[in-house]
């Protein structure tokens, strides 16, 4: 099995041959979850009076999220294996932390409409939210299917639930750090 850098970046997410251990699985969803609640966070306070402000706030945000998390779960796994890590377990903690910056590609574009005038920027920052909140409670369905399980109501209420949890801890952390 090839571990260097370009198949610990793309055989686990590009290859159906080779599905996800649940640790990693595990680890990009908790990343998942983190970076779209942190966009959501970064969005909801923003002032539209410019309209590339937001998307520069949820750039930021999502690039310094980026580099936290992943310097976390470094130092995390390394007090787990008792060692400093090698460069092909660093990678590998970036890989795990990529979808924290995939979490600002739907919002940014979003708000870009508003940018092009295509949509009122307060309209588009809406939207972004809105989007945000539904990629948050779609992981439900992820994990249902990593689980083997099909969809279910039961899986549509816990996406609302998680949605609205994830709505509750934006709140919370706006109204604590704004």
């Amino acid at each position: 099995m090839d571990t260097g850098p370009q198949s610990l970046l793309h055989r686990p997410l590009f290859s159906r041959r080779m599905p996800l251990d649940r640790d990693n699985a595990a680890s990009r969803i908790s990343a998942y979850i983190y970076g779209n609640v942190l966009v959501l966070a970064a969005l909801v306070p923003v002032v539209t009076a410019e309209k590339y402000v937001g998307i520069l706030v949820v750039l930021g945000a999502t690039a310094s999220t980026f580099v936290a998390h992943s310097f976390a779960e470094a130092v995390g796994r390394s007090v787990r294996r008792h060692g400093a890590l090698t460069m092909s377990e660093k990678i590998h903690e970036l890989r795990n932390s990529v979808p924290i910056l995939s979490s600002a590609v739907l919002p940014c574009v979003i708000l870009a409409t508003g940018w092009f005038g295509w949509l009122e920027p307060r309209t588009a920052q809406i939207v972004a939210e809105l989007a945000v909140l539904l990629r948050i409670g779609g992981i439900m369905f992820v994990i249902g299917r990593l689980n083997g399980e099909r969809p279910t109501r039961a899986t549509m209420y816990g996406a609302v639930l998680l949605a609205v949890i994830a709505a509750t801890v934006v709140v919370v952390k706006v109204l604590l750090t704004h």
